[in-house]
Parts: C-alpha cells; sequence; structure tokens
C-alpha cells in the first residue's frame, strides 16, 4: 500500500539528503481568503529555498496525501471549496473516502514524520480553548507533538487561546517550549504573553542539537519553536487583547464551537482589526519558515 506521494522537488530533495521544511495547508485553506493565500504561500515557498532547505507542503487532494505539491496543485487547493480540516482524527477516513483535506498542525506532522522530514514551518499551533474546563476544547496539535518527533517553529500557541492552560498540557506531554531569543512566551501577533519561557535558545544551531540529541535519548515526541513575530510587524499584546474578547464574545454568543471557532475568531479578529492581523500572520509565517529552514540545514550538517 502507497500511503503517500512526493512532489518531484521533495523526492529529488529525499534522494540527495537535502534538508527538507513541512508546510501545513489549513493556513491556504481555512486562514486566508483567495488569492492572498496562494501569493503567501509561493512566498513561504520561496523563503525556505532561499534559505537553502526545500519546502514540502502537505493536503490530501482526491484521497492521495501529497508530500510536496506542484504549483498546479497548490492553485487546485488554493481555490478549492468545502475542504475538510484534517487532524489525526479525520487524515484517514478523507484518504479512504478520495476526498480533499487540508492538514492542521497534527495531520502535518504524521505526514512529514512518515516521509522522514523532521522540521516543520507553521504559523501557531492549537491548544486548549478558553472555556475548556467546560467544553473539553483541546487541540489535538498538544498530543502530537507528545508523540511525533518533529520540530515545529510557530509563533507561538494562536493568542485566541488560554495561552496558560496550554502551557500546562505541554508540560503534561514532556513537550519543550523553546522560546528563540527571548524570555517570555511570544502570543502569535505580539512578542509578549505575560508568560515566562519554559526553555531559550538563541540559534538555529542549538536547536538542531536539541532535536538530534532527544531523538538520541529515545525520548518520544518533538519540540515547539515558539519564534516571537519581527518586532516591525507585531501587534501589541495591550491591543490585541481587547480584539481578541470582542470575537471571542461573540463567538460564544452565536454558539460557535469545535472545529468552527477558530476560523470564526480569526476572520472577525481581521474584521476589527481592518486587515492588520493577517498582515502579521504573514510577516510571521514567513519568520518561521526562515528559521524553520536554518534548522533544516543545521540537521544536515550536524546529523
Amino acid at each position: 500500500m502507497t500511503l503517500f506521494t512526493l512532489s518531484p522537488e521533495v523526492a529529488t530533495a529525499i534522494d540527495a539528503g537535502k534538508p527538507i521544511v513541512a508546510l501545513e495547508s489549513t493556513i491556504i485553506t481555512h486562514g486566508m481568503p483567495w488569492p492572498q493565500n496562494v501569493e503567501m504561500a509561493r512566498k513561504v515557498e520561496d523563503v525556505i529555498r532561499q534559505g537553502g532547505a526545500v519546502p514540502a507542503t502537505i493536503a490530501v487532494l482526491e484521497g492521495e496525501l501529497c508530500i510536496g505539491l506542484t504549483d498546479d496543485q497548490l492553485m487546485q487547493l488554493a481555490q478549492a471549496k468545502n475542504v475538510a480540516k484534517l487532524s489525526r482524527a479525520d487524515l484517514a477516513v478523507c484518504m479512504a473516502t478520495g476526498g480533499n483535506g487540508a492538514t492542521t498542525v497534527a495531520a502535518t506532522m504524521i505526514a512529514a514524520h512518515l516521509a522522514g522530514i523532521a522540521v516543520f514551518a507553521t504559523g501557531g499551533i492549537g491548544g486548549v480553548h478558553k472555556g475548556a474546563e467546560d467544553s473539553f476544547d483541546i487541540s489535538a496539535d498538544l498530543g502530537e507533538l507528545a508523540q511525533t518527533p518533529v520540530t515545529v517553529v510557530a509563533a507561538g500557541a494562536k493568542a485566541i487561546l488560554d495561552l496558560p492552560k496550554t502551557l500546562e498540557v505541554l508540560e503534561t506531554g514532556g513537550v519543550p517550549v523553546i522560546v528563540v531569543g527571548q524570555d517570555e512566551l511570544p502570543a502569535f501577533w505580539s512578542r509578549q504573553s505575560g508568560l515566562a519561557a519554559p526553555l531559550r535558545l538563541d540559534t538555529a544551531a542549538e536547536i538542531a542539537a536539541a532535536h538530534l540529541k532527544r531523538a538520541a535519548l529515545g525520548i518520544p515526541g518533538g519540540q515547539l519553536i515558539a519564534n516571537p513575530i519581527p518586532a516591525a510587524h507585531e501587534i501589541p499584546r495591550d491591543q490585541m487583547l481587547p480584539v481578541i474578547e470582542q470575537a471571542t464574545s461573540e463567538a460564544e454568543a452565536k454558539g460557535i464551537a469545535g472545529k468552527e471557532v477558530t476560523p470564526f475568531l480569526l476572520a472577525r479578529i481581521f474584521e476589527i482589526t481592518e486587515g492588520r492581523s493577517l498582515a502579521a500572520n504573514i510577516e510571521l509565517v514567513l519568520n518561521n519558515a526562515r528559521l524553520a529552514a536554518e534548522i533544516a540545514c543545521e540537521m544536515v550538517k550536524q546529523g
């Protein structure tokens, strides 16, 4: 049984032992509107290539798990309607039924690991939703980080989440949360969250070494690398908090729950900030892609 297919670029990179960076696809289908989504996807892939690595955007197209997309496939995905949002629970079902699906952090980690890709760049991970003590709404991303050995570069967890509880769940799962270059956890659009960094490393070489050492020790799971958005592009925390509170209140009033919460909140925050949140989102993804390419290159060098 063939579990996945590789794009020609990714297949060549694997054969040659080149550094590769995995990319998710829900940011394309559920995170940004057309045509910004395909423009951003191409920019992110180009940033990774400029950093000396090969991008591998992951998605399910007509039941086929694609690791690396051609430009035609990228265009197809960016314009597709009713694309499923795939996590650990529904990845196999989408494949078995010939569906189209965009991979979340969890599903991307699974696919990347299957293909032997150890580094993954994204915007922000999922986590513990506000009110989870009643709803039990906790992203599968956290469990995936605890069991799948992929280094995930993100700008922290999405700031719409309960960040203290998210950190607690990651700690319980034994996931290293490593902040790059500062002593405070970033909060997606903002460089500050008010929470101390559990761990800090300052270079791609150190991050790569930590990944390789964890593997050598036989410790399961990956690393979460919390890479702060560049200062020139951030929306400060004191400006974002009231926006997030307003959007969250509206979601609660409308009874929005489960997988629909994050897309609703991101869309509403985009409207309230008059597009600033999307501009910041694009910049932080590009910043994460740059760092991920450096880490992937270091892993090849050190490995």
